[in-house]
């Protein structure tokens, strides 16, 4: 499968590694559906990549909204014809810790509230489920050939601060193997699952962090800097062009060695 040769969807498409994986994979010639809740990033970015010769279409999308990922798999077999590859970049962070003490009595003065809890469960887990689902029932139909990949991250091994946000990443990469299993159990050829697990990448959000604390990351990134985003677009197509990845999840992190420590201190 070539890149030029797909029709992929990107939830979370219209900022940071979403983005960006939206632009390159439009650049190397493939159709482009973006789903994203803000209207006027998703307008910016299909602009900018019709305008730079790219195929792109994009859907307001409440990812944890049955009708509303419907409607954006639908919007891409109606524009382009299928759906061959999925991203689901929406994602979001509360960080916290569960149990917050007062310095001097030693008793709780504050608790990450289950709403802040739930928040990041919804996003996270639930949307990244209905928008595979949605995108598997439609590929499996109509034989669409393709990837349907997990967003993860370097934090799922159990991050200090985001109880949250790293048991979201935690289990979605362990989907590609289920699923994978899954899909061979009911002979089901052609579609594959692929987790991605990015390290500490340089989004304009990353790259605005307190600078001493940015810092104090990179010296545990055997590389010495930040994972740009166009590294994991990249890498992203690399696994479509490479049939080989299959039911796993792929680190992209640079080499991070002490990173739980690093955030700790």
């Amino acid at each position: 499968m070539k890149i030029n040769e797909v029709v992929a969807v990107v939830t979370g498409g219209a900022s940071g590694i979403g983005e960006t994986v939206a632009k390159y994979f439009a650049a190397q010639g493939a159709k482009v559906v973006i789903g994203d809740v803000v209207q006027e990033q998703i307008d910016r970015v299909v602009g900018e990549i019709k305008a730079a010769g790219g195929k792109a279409v994009g859907v307001k999308t409440d990812v944890t909204k049955d009708a509303d990922v419907a409607a954006l798999m639908d919007t891409a077999v109606t524009a382009f014809g299928a759906i061959n590859v999925v991203v689901p970049c929406a994602g979001i962070i509360r960080d916290g810790v569960m149990i917050n003490t007062d310095k001097e009595t030693g008793k709780v003065k504050r608790v990450m509230e289950t709403d802040q809890f739930r928040a990041v469960i919804e996003v996270n887990l639930i949307g990244s489920f209905i928008t595979l689902r949605e995108a598997a029932r439609r590929m499996v139909d109509n034989k669409w050939q393709g990837v349907l990949f997990t967003i993860s991250s370097v934090n799922k091994v159990g991050q200090v601060g985001q109880i949250n946000y790293s048991s979201t990443k935690a289990a979605v990469a362990i989907w590609p193997r289920i699923l994978a299993g899954e899909f061979q159990m009911k002979g089901i050829k052609g579609i594959r699952v692929m987790g991605i697990a990015p390290g500490y990448v340089g989004t304009p959000m990353v790259k605005g962090m307190n600078q001493d604390a940015l810092n104090e990351i990179l010296k545990d990134v055997h590389i010495g800097r930040l994972i740009e985003p166009e590294e994991i677009a990249r890498a992203i197509a690399m696994v479509v062009e490479n049939e080989a990845f299959d039911g796993t999840c792929l680190e992209i992190t640079g080499g991070v060695t002490f990173g739980a420590r690093a955030i700790a201190k």
